[in-house]
């Protein structure tokens, strides 16, 4: 199993999956610190390795009046200080080659590349440079086995690279993923996460509002582990029903424990 070497994660040396988790983006300080707090308290509880995940901004949005966050600095700033505060390492998505550097400068752990910039080699040779993890999300259009050239880029300058996937386009509003594709990015000798939540959204909806199936959250975590993934991407709040974004494939926060304690036993099954 490949794992993550992060100064400030905590590896229980169990075996156990890693989990990228947290809201979609930086909505407000409240929200975000109680939505951390609560994610560290349950993978603490079941010894599993924690990253924080929020974007400070989101520049892939439908229509022009989506959110897309509160402004960077006060986003980055954010970020930082749950990083500071509960002592867990933190990733977001970048969008360009000077987004990199700028969160770099926030004590970012891991620089996020959104599935449609994947192979945006200014961006991926940027997020490198930097000495962060990066973390590529495998666009909808490519196929597993051509990430190893995504990974390529960053490798180049930088080691620290993780493969994400989060399904492949399905006909113009859904997506499927195909779980021969984890153990294929694996042959990389980097971690392959599977990003539950993203797999289950519905795009390209007439409102110019993604949907998503939430209900099939636990049956593609379920998958994902029972296959072997080295760790799981959700994302969750509160009331997804009030999310400023992605809210229609988010877990809520209150299923999260229950969720973990299913995939624990599969785990611990197949290590």
């Amino acid at each position: 199993m490949n794992r993550l070497d992060l100064a400030n994660i905590k590896d229980y040396n169990n075996g156990m999956f890693f989990l990228l988790a947290g809201p979609c983006v930086v909505e407000g300080r409240e929200i975000t610190f109680q939505i951390a707090e609560r994610l560290k308290e349950i993978t603490e509880k079941y010894q599993i390795p924690f990253v924080f995940k929020a974007s400070y901004r989101k520049a892939n949005r439908s229509r022009l009046d989506s959110f897309t966050g509160i402004g960077d600095h006060e986003g980055l700033s954010i970020l930082q200080d749950i990083r500071n505060t509960f002592g867990v390492p933190v990733v977001t998505d970048i969008h360009s080659a000077p987004e990199a550097e700028m969160a770099a400068s926030y004590d970012i752990d891991i620089l996020q590349i959104p599935a449609f910039l994947c192979r945006q080699t200014d961006l991926l040779e940027a997020a490198a440079k930097t000495g962060k993890y990066v973390n590529i999300k495998k666009g909808q259009f490519l196929s597993p086995a051509s990430m190893k050239f995504a990974a390529e880029k960053v490798a180049h300058y930088n080691n620290k690279v993780i493969l994400t996937d989060r399904g492949t386009q399905f006909g113009y509003s859904d997506l499927v993923v195909d779980y021969r594709g984890i153990p294929q990015m694996q042959e990389t000798g980097y971690p392959v996460v599977l990003d539950v939540t993203h797999s289950l959204q519905q795009p390209n909806q007439t409102s110019g509002v993604t949907g998503g199936l939430p209900q099939l959250i636990s049956t593609m975590a379920k998958a994902a582990v029972a296959v072997g993934v080295d760790g799981l991407f959700m994302e969750t709040h509160p009331e997804p029903s009030k999310a400023k974004s992605d809210g229609a494939n988010m877990l809520p926060l209150d299923q999260m424990e229950w969720l973990l304690k299913q995939l624990i036993p599969i785990r611990k099954a197949v290590i």
